[in-house]
């Protein structure tokens, strides 16, 4: 029978699936994409209802003929943040601060695209003090036809790996 510090020992030395990645494991010029998500009628009218970003263009099918565009466009903050959602699982248990970013929709995004972030770390640097870092990385969200649909540069505040004691 294992007793619980056993158990606890045991583990430390194990790798943790869904761990994310250290500064110190993203130099700059490590990349990686996503998966995949495809954005749903049901995923627009959420986000609408949940923000109240109720401008017309999102939610104005009667005078669809009428815009630019013959589809369901998506706005670009909810673009965003499903791009940092499939990202997250690189800083699962890692990420400590979201420090800013610049972004830049290059595109509209629509209902049925898909979307994928590739990632590039531009750069990666102990933080001025503590075992972590700042990681700094250009991520662009495309669709499933490869066009870019935005691109945003994270800074973020990254735990270092563990010291061995």
């Amino acid at each position: 029978m294992i007793n619980d510090n056993e158990e606890d020992s045991r583990m430390d030395n194990e790798h943790r699936i869904g761990q994310g990645l250290y500064y110190d494991q993203m130099p700059a010029g490590t990349r990686f994409r996503s998966m995949g998500r495809t954005i749903t009628e049901t995923d627009l009218v959420s986000y609408i209802n949940l923000t109240w970003f109720t401008e017309e263009l999102f939610v104005d099918q009667h005078h669809r003929p009428d815009h630019a565009l013959p589809a369901r466009v998506v706005p670009g903050g909810m673009i965003y943040t499903f791009a940092e959602g499939l990202v997250a699982p690189s800083l699962q248990y890692t990420g400590l601060a979201f420090l800013g970013m610049e972004l830049d929709i290059k595109r509209p995004t629509l209902v049925g695209h898909t979307i994928y972030v590739h990632v590039e770390v531009t750069e990666s640097r102990p933080a001025s003090s503590g075992n972590r870092g700042l990681v700094r990385s250009r991520n662009t969200v495309v669709n499933q036809r490869g066009e870019t649909l935005l691109v945003y540069t994270p800074l973020r505040l990254v735990r270092g790996s563990p010291v061995p004691a």
